[in-house]
C-alpha cells in the first residue's frame, strides 16, 4: 500500500506565522534578493498598470536567451502555473513522476483526475536516476535537475534518454542557473523529442512572490498549454522582471552568484560531516543551493533547532523519503557558522 504525503507542504511553512523571526534554512529563495536594481526595474512597470499586459517583448527576450524562437516559449506565473497548465492540457495516460522530487507536479496530475505513478530513486545509489525503472509504456515522465530535495544533478544526456515516441519529458529545472556554468541544462535543445523544459525566475532573483516563470518545448505543446492558461496570466511587472532577468548583465551576475553558492555549500557540507558520529549522513554530491541531510530523530532535531531559531525544511513529505531526512538551504558561512553551532548543541543533547 502506497504510504502517502503531504505534497502541499513547502519550505515556507516552516516560516509563515510564529516562523517568521527564525533564520531561515527551510525555503530555498537565494538570501539577499531581489537586487536593487531589479527592485527599480519591477517598480518602474508600476506606470504601466492601467494597461494590459503584454508579454511579446519578455517573450521574446527569454526566447534569445535560449536560442529559439518565441513559439517555443510560454510565460507563466512561476513554474507551479506550468505544472497544472501540463496536467491539465496535455493527454496523457500514464504519468510517472520520478521522485524524491518537487512534489506539486504530482499533485497538480491527481488534482486534473490522472492516476500517478512513481519512480523511487534509492539512498544506497545516491538517488541517481535509474533509466531502467521507468516504465516503457509511461506517456509523461517528469524529473527534476537538480533536484529538488536531494540536490542531484543528473546528466544531461540520461536525462533526455528518457525521451521516447508518444512521450512527455518534463525537465523541472527550476534550480538550474543556481549551477555553475547550468551544465547539463537541457533548456533549448530542440534535438530531444517531446521536451518540456520548466524554468523559474523567482529563486535565484528573490521574486517568489512575484510568480515568474516559464516553459521551453515545442510550438505545438506551447500552443496546447496557451490554450488551457486564463487572459493576461503574467502581471507587468513580472513580464518587466523576466525581461530583466535574462539580459546579458543579470546571466553574468546569476553566474557569479552560482559560483559563490558553490563555495558556500561546499563549506556547508564539510561542517555536516562533523556530525557523522551523531549518524548524520549529507546526500553527495550536492550541486543546488540546498543539501539533504539523514539523521536519526529529524522530527525531534528540527523542533530543537527551531527552539534555538533556526527553521528547516522536514523531508518526509517526500516520496521516498521517510522521518529521518532534513533539507537545509545555503546561506552564507557566517549563517553556516551560526547554524553548525545550534545543530551540535541539539546532536550533543540526545
Amino acid at each position: 500500500m502506497r504510504t502517502e504525503h503531504d505534497l502541499r507542504h513547502h519550505g515556507d511553512a516552516e516560516v509563515r506565522d510564529d516562523g517568521a523571526k527564525l533564520v531561515d534554512l527551510a525555503v530555498n529563495v537565494r538570501a539577499g534578493t531581489p537586487p536593487v536594481w531589479l527592485r527599480e526595474r519591477i517598480a518602474g512597470a508600476l506606470e504601466d498598470l492601467a494597461a494590459y499586459p503584454d508579454g511579446r517583448a519578455a517573450r521574446a527576450a527569454v526566447a534569445a536567451r535560449h536560442g529559439v524562437e518565441p513559439g517555443r516559449v510560454l510565460l507563466t506565473a512561476g513554474a507551479a502555473e506550468a505544472f497544472v497548465l501540463l496536467a491539465r492540457a496535455l493527454d496523457v495516460r500514464r504519468p510517472v513522476v520520478v521522485h524524491p522530487q518537487f512534489t506539486e507536479p504530482e499533485a497538480a496530475l491527481r488534482d486534473a483526475g490522472h492516476e500517478v505513478g512513481r519512480v523511487l530513486l534509492r539512498e544506497a545509489d545516491g538517488f541517481r536516476l535509474d533509466a531502467a525503472a521507468v516504465p516503457e509504456d509511461a506517456d509523461l515522465v517528469v524529473i527534476g535537475n537538480p533536484t529538488n530535495p536531494t540536490s542531484v544533478l543528473h546528466p544531461a544526456e540520461a536525462v533526455a534518454a528518457l525521451a521516447r515516441p508518444g512521450r512527455c519529458l518534463v525537465v523541472d529545472e527550476a534550480f538550474m542557473d543556481a549551477v555553475p556554468g547550468e551544465r547539463e541544462a537541457l533548456a533549448g535543445r530542440t534535438d530531444v523529442p517531446g521536451l518540456v523544459v520548466l524554468r523559474s525566475l523567482t529563486k535565484t532573483w528573490g521574486l517568489a512572490g512575484l510568480r515568474i516563470g516559464y516553459v521551453v518545448s515545442s510550438p505545438e505543446v506551447i500552443a496546447a498549454l496557451e490554450r488551457a492558461q486564463p487572459l493576461w496570466p503574467v502581471s507587468t511587472p513580472a513580464l518587466a522582471a523576466a525581461q530583466a532577468c535574462v539580459a546579458p548583465a543579470a546571466l553574468a551576475e546569476a553566474e557569479d552568484a552560482a559560483r559563490a553558492i558553490a563555495g558556500d555549500r561546499a563549506y556547508l557540507v564539510a561542517g555536516l560531516t562533523a556530525f557523522a558520529g551523531a549518524g548524520l549522513r549529507v546526500v553527495t554530491p550536492a550541486e543546488g543551493p540546498f543539501v539533504l541531510v539523514r539523521v536519526p530523530g529529524a522530527a525531534d532535531v528540527r523542533r530543537r533547532l527551531r527552539e534555538r531559531g533556526w527553521a528547516v525544511r522536514r523531508g518526509d513529505t517526500f516520496p521516498g523519503l521517510d522521518a529521518d531526512w532534513l533539507r537545509l538551504a545555503v546561506r552564507d558561512r557566517r549563517t553556516t557558522d551560526g547554524f553548525l553551532a545550534a545543530l551540535g548543541a541539539v546532536l550533543g543533547r540526545r
